[in-house]
């Protein structure tokens, strides 16, 4: 079984931040795309314009901890700004001290019962 962590964060964008939502996304990416441990980056857009999904995934708790330190310190003011969260699910297996930072964003956990990844 892997030591991937990976999750889906389910947001709405706020009313009238449509445009500074798209600034600050695109300034994440940039950033994340430099992290060697981020496998997956990716954001999705309802067709209502506001319901926003992020799928990302981290090869294992130590990547995802970069990650998670280089958002509080560069983006987490700026993004929650412009975005609600409503729902914060993470699949796979976060250590101890990485569940202990994922529970600050209202996690649930989902254990791998089955299935693949390639």
């Amino acid at each position: 079984m892997s030591n991937a962590v990976h999750w889906m964060l389910e947001a709405r964008i706020k009313d009238g931040e449509f445009d500074n939502f798209k600034i600050v996304m695109h300034d994440m990416v940039k950033s994340t795309r430099t992290e060697p441990g981020t496998t997956n980056y990716e954001w999705f857009l309802g067709d209502d314009g506001k319901t926003l999904h992020v799928y990302e995934r981290y090869v294992d708790s130590e990547a995802t901890m970069t990650h998670v330190a280089a958002f509080h310190e560069k983006f987490a003011e700026r993004l929650l700004s412009v975005i609600e969260p409503t729902s914060f699910v993470c699949y796979g297996h976060p250590d101890h001290k990485c569940r202990a930072v994922l529970d600050g964003f209202g996690a649930v956990y989902m254990d791998q019962v089955g299935g693949f990844a390639r």
